[in-house]
């Protein structure tokens, strides 16, 4: 299988790249899905479409900067091309870093237990992660290195793992097996605490693979924060595990 390009149409001269269409396509599934789940939570559906107005720009430009960041002599003679993402270059783990900044900030001007909210916006995105993903098939970007394997894709004349539909085909198990648990959770924050539990352990073992890693000296800097995430999640979701049920002992 190989890449049929990145540009999806043109329009009045003006390229349309798959890239913007899947980005675009994955916020708007994260929302609908939120919106219509919200109530499940005890958080008002309109609050979704509050925090989606923020959400989507920081996102987008947190994980821009974090990937220049890591990729600096890329952009270091070329500075007006720090603002081109039609090409590619977004790092989740940064749209991640700054969406959870905000919606910290958010739930307490709002009022919202961030938990829940957490609970209820991670499988979306989880599956828009699944849909993003597609977007570095499109741009050739982002796979593996070498394989023999029947379901390598072609790059450059080369057979390579396609770590993007690794990523995609995990993080949509992901958002059935989160949006499973929704109605029998058994404390605030546990499905939270399972995302970033699963996704990190994927990311962990699928990032060995790539070949474009952004590094933090000589170790591959989304290892680090898979394991740093795992570690997290795990704590927390024992802190919040234990909470719960002393809450519940209490009554």
């Amino acid at each position: 299988m190989t890449s049929p390009g990145p540009v999806a149409f043109s329009m009045f001269g003006y390229d349309i790249m798959w890239y913007g269409i899947l980005i675009a396509l994955s916020f708007l599934t994260a929302i609908y899905i939120s919106y219509r789940r919200a109530n499940l939570f005890s958080i008002n559906p309109e609050e979704i479409f509050n925090l989606s107005m923020w959400i989507i720009p920081l996102s987008v430009a947190g994980a821009r900067l974090y990937y220049v960041v890591f990729s600096w002599k890329l952009y270091e003679n070329d500075y007006l091309s720090v603002f081109n993402i039609r090409e590619g270059g977004l790092a989740i783990h940064g749209g991640l870093i700054a969406g959870g900044l905000f919606c910290v900030f958010f739930c307490k001007y709002k009022n919202i237990s961030l938990p829940d909210l957490a609970d209820l916006l991670l499988p979306s995105v989880a599956l828009a992660q699944s849909i993003g993903r597609w977007g570095n098939f499109f741009n050739s970007e982002a796979h593996g290195t070498k394989t023999t394997l029947p379901w390598g894709i072609i790059v450059d004349g080369v057979k390579v793992h396609p770590t993007f539909l690794y990523e995609s085909v995990w993080c949509l198990l992901l958002f059935f097996l989160l949006s499973s648990m929704i109605k029998r959770r058994k404390f605030s924050g546990q499905i939270a605490m399972l995302y970033g539990i699963l996704y990190s352990l994927e990311r962990f073992f699928v990032e060995g693979l790539r070949t474009d890693s952004l590094m933090l000296g000589p170790f591959r800097q989304a290892q680090l924060l898979s394991l740093f995430l795992i570690a997290l999640s795990l704590s927390g979701y024992i802190y919040l595990h234990k909470k719960s049920s002393s809450r519940k002992s209490d009554n």
